[in-house]
């Protein structure tokens, strides 16, 4: 029987499961359509803005988008959505 290696984050979650952290929903179909609906919320894009920006700056953003496989607008609109979630973190320079 072959051992099957796990990494840092895959240990993590096993262990948190053997712990009995893990609970089951007691609807999974009305949990999957809440999500579903959240989502749908969250990527709806229903608004359009025009933005001037220095071109160096966008110029980076579009290598950064290429990198990432998706659109400059998607990446903009990421960002935007993550700065105003709380969820972008400014990086401290030395």
């Amino acid at each position: 029987m072959k051992k099957t290696m796990l990494d840092e984050e895959e240990k993590d979650i096993l262990e948190s499961y053997e712990r009995g952290e893990w609970k089951p929903i007691k609807n999974p179909r009305a949990e999957i359509r809440k999500l579903g609906e959240y989502a749908r919320n969250t990527l709806k894009k229903d608004k359009r803005i025009n933005i001037r920006m220095a071109s160096r700056d966008l110029d980076q953003v579009q290598v950064i988008a290429a990198q990432e496989g998706i659109p400059y607008q998607t990446l903009i609109s990421s960002i935007i959505h993550k700065y105003v979630s709380g969820y972008l973190i400014e990086k401290k320079r030395a």
